[in-house]
């Protein structure tokens, strides 16, 4: 039996059905309150008309068919703005835009007054997971924005995403999702380096890849050592201290030997020298601590 109080669901509208875009709006079709989409590319609106979607031919359509929740998916900042722009005018006061896009969170930020003077929330959304988490629900997403609006987005998110971190106002999740992905294209430079300093060696590049995805599944990969809530240095008294020294006491000890094995191949290893140096500070335990320190 159905609970009458229960809030009904908002319809949600979808601009940008590319890569990522397309799998996360085909989650929704089943969102209890109704979904309609656009984009330029005719053939793929057609394609969700098909599976039951609503189609709208612009951005400002889709503010006007109802959706009150509206999420954005399009290329870069100017696309953004664009979309935006032809929402703002038409949308309902209390809608709430979540931007999925990476964009700068400067733009963020210039959106939302723009929002408020339309009564409009703009909440910076951008995800992390790509395609494959898009294709099974499993993205994240990096929220900044009013928790009222954030909270209006949940139930839709949820259907693509199985985490909903909010960093605080909006342009906060932008700057979230800029540091999680130099973890993610950093660690793409080292594997170029790594697997130039293999090959080299005669290792299997094959077999190495698949023992990097088996070790980084069971440690947790580079996020395994962001769980302090500082990026300061760790004090003595720290329980962290023991493991974060020992971990650059092995790591420094490895990435020498990198270094060292480049060397007499003849491969170049910036990456791993630059990774030797900054270390020990990034573990948050440097060899010198300013006074009053470790």
């Amino acid at each position: 039996m159905t609970d009458e109080t229960e809030t009904p669901s908002e319809k949600v509208g979808w601009i940008g059905l590319g890569q990522i875009g397309a799998p996360m709006a085909r989650r929704l079709l089943a969102h209890p309150g109704g979904l309609v989409v656009c984009d330029v590319v005719t053939e793929a609106t057609e394609r969700f008309a098909r599976i039951g979607a609503g189609v709208a031919v612009d951005a400002a359509g889709v503010a006007t068919s109802g959706a009150t929740v509206i999420s954005v998916m399009v290329r870069d900042d100017a696309q953004v703005r664009t979309v935006v722009g032809q929402i703002l005018p038409v949308a309902a006061s209390g809608t709430v835009v979540a931007v999925h896009s990476t964009i700068l969170p400067e733009t963020a930020e210039e959106l939302a007054v723009a929002g408020a003077a339309h009564g409009v929330h703009i909440v910076d959304a951008p995800v992390s997971g790509g395609a494959m988490g898009a294709h099974g629900g499993r993205l994240a997403v990096m929220a900044g924005g009013a928790a009222e609006a954030i909270e209006r987005c949940r139930e839709p998110f949820a259907l693509f995403a199985d985490l909903v971190v909010h960093f605080g106002p909006t342009g906060s999740g932008t700057r979230a999702k800029i540091a999680r992905n130099l973890i993610t294209f950093a660690a793409y430079a080292a594997v170029g380096e790594a697997q130039q300093l293999a090959e080299a060696a005669g290792v299997d590049l094959v077999a190495l890849g698949e023992v990097v995805r088996h070790s980084d599944a069971v440690t947790g990969g580079p996020g395994a050592v962001m769980i302090r809530a500082t990026a300061a240095p760790v004090a003595d008294d720290d329980p962290m201290a023991p493991i974060l020294t020992h971990t650059r006491s092995l790591g420094e000890k490895d990435l020498a030997l990198a270094v060292a094995l480049g060397a007499r191949l003849g491969i170049d290893t910036p990456v791993a020298a630059v990774a030797l140096a900054r270390l020990a500070a990034s573990l948050g335990v440097p060899h010198e601590q300013p006074s009053g320190g470790r």
